[in-house]
């Protein structure tokens, strides 16, 4: 056994590494198999194909709420979201955010169906006037749809002493 050490405390140490790089290896390989699960890819409605999400796999739709689009029935609201390429139908059972309307940028998370509905478990909207989700402006900007309003091109809110009122 010309390979290993000839002293016994390397050879020792040879063999405790030898032991526990696989195990190692092992609960790594485990940690990030795990972590794929938690992870939620955005997707506009152009973007979001068969093979990108597929159906039941949990994922964030984003774009702007097509004027028209939406019907309320009930606790249920369906609506359009679109990204000025193509428009996806989403499912909403609930309660929809206070700034949610026609033409606003939102995001929503759920998954798709296999009729390629969007069924979605959260609807999230933009919070004033001037900003809107990061992912939504930037897949408008690629698309060249981003007209922003007040020079606000950046996709995030100004704080301003007036727009800041009484918390200055």
């Amino acid at each position: 056994m010309s390979w290993l050490p000839r002293s016994p405390k390397a050879r020792r140490r040879l063999w405790v590494a030898a032991a526990v790089a696989p195990v190692l290896a092992l609960a790594v390989g485990l940690s990030l198999w795990a972590m794929s699960d938690g992870v939620t890819y955005f997707f506009s409605p152009s973007e979001a194909t068969v093979e990108k999400a597929p159906t039941g796999r949990n994922v964030r739709l984003g774009g702007l709420v097509e004027a028209g689009s939406v019907e309320r029935h009930g606790a249920d609201v369906v609506f359009s979201v679109t990204d000025n390429a193509a428009s996806t139908k989403v499912i909403f059972h609930g309660d929809l955010p206070d700034l949610f309307r026609e033409g606003q940028g939102i995001v929503a998370q759920g998954a798709f169906l296999p009729d390629r509905t969007f069924k979605a478990e959260q609807v999230l909207a933009k919070h004033d006037e001037t900003y809107m989700p990061r992912e939504v402006a930037d897949r408008l900007k690629e698309k060249g749809e981003w007209r922003p309003e007040d020079g606000a091109a950046d996709g995030k809110a100004s704080a301003t002493p007036s727009s800041m009122g009484s918390r200055l």
